[in-house]
């Protein structure tokens, strides 16, 4: 069985910084690419970053780039989030996602079919 445990969250300061970490448990899961999603009440879920997990390589929506920064321990099987100079408009549900397939397009929520259970992120002014 496949889960995702996302970690990290929490109430912050404007100017303030989160990282948050999602491990994957599931022997014999490959991954393909995860990525982070955030979602607030009444509104759809949105792309925040993703990282295809062989190469590294990263991606971000406009709103968060060179605030936000992905990583991942391939060895841990965890990615991490790392988010500065964050601001009220960043809070949010943050959502970790994975997938073992390959998918073109790892911004669309569409390529993961395991998430986690969410953590709340809030930004106070």
């Amino acid at each position: 069985q496949v889960q995702l445990v996302e970690s990290g969250g929490g109430l912050v300061q404007a100017g303030g910084s989160l990282t948050l970490s999602c491990a994957v448990s599931g022997r014999n899961f490959g991954i393909f690419a995860m990525g982070w999603f955030r979602q607030t009440p009444g509104k759809e879920r949105e792309f925040v970053a993703a990282i295809r997990w062989s190469f590294g390589a990263a991606y971000y929506a406009d709103s968060v780039k060179g605030r936000f920064t992905i990583s991942r321990d391939t060895g841990k099987k965890t990615a991490y989030l790392r988010m500065i100079s964050l601001n009220p408009e960043d809070t949010a549900d943050y959502y970790c996602a994975a997938d073992p397939s390959f998918h073109a397009n790892i911004v669309n929520a569409g390529a993961y079919n395991y998430w986690g259970q969410g953590t709340q992120v809030t930004v106070s002014s």
